[in-house]
């Protein structure tokens, strides 16, 4: 007897839990409250790339890496032989040859700081240009090797 009155009362309760959220979710509204508008769309696709093709590409000859992350996350440390790229006349960190295998990195996959730089560099006309989505702090928590300036 008791256990078929704690089982009714145990779904009763199961019962009243989802319907509360049913009749508050009116109030819920999702996104900044502004009028939607379309996502971006980008004419230049991304070649990104994991961590292991990154590490391969490292210290290879003529491949490039560039840092997108704050002065505060570069000085943590970077993948090492990585140019810092955060800075107003980045066009001069480019090199010569639009054909050089470049890799943009930044802090983790929600940052996007390295996607906007290395579709910028691509609007350029460079044709070999990479991105790592995991970023620095994806290196830095598999263990691999990192320099600091």
């Amino acid at each position: 007897m008791q256990l078929r009155f704690s089982l009714k009362q145990s779904l009763k309760s199961s019962l009243l839990l989802p319907l509360a959220f049913l009749f508050a979710a009116p109030a819920v509204q999702a996104g900044g409250g502004g009028d939607l508008v379309p996502a971006p769309y980008h004419e230049e696709i991304l070649n990104q790339i994991s961590m292991r093709e990154a590490e391969m590409l490292l210290n290879q000859p003529g491949v490039i890496f560039y840092d997108v992350n704050t002065l505060e996350i570069w000085g943590d440390g970077f993948i090492p032989g990585a140019i810092y790229f955060n800075v107003n006349n980045w066009k001069t960190l480019l090199p010569e040859n639009k054909d050089t295998t470049m890799v943009f990195y930044c802090a983790n996959r929600l940052c996007t700081s390295s996607n906007v730089a290395a579709r910028e560099v691509m609007k350029l006309g460079y044709t070999d240009v990479r991105q790592m989505p995991d970023g620095i702090y994806g290196w830095r928590i598999s263990g691999r090797p990192i320099e600091r300036p």
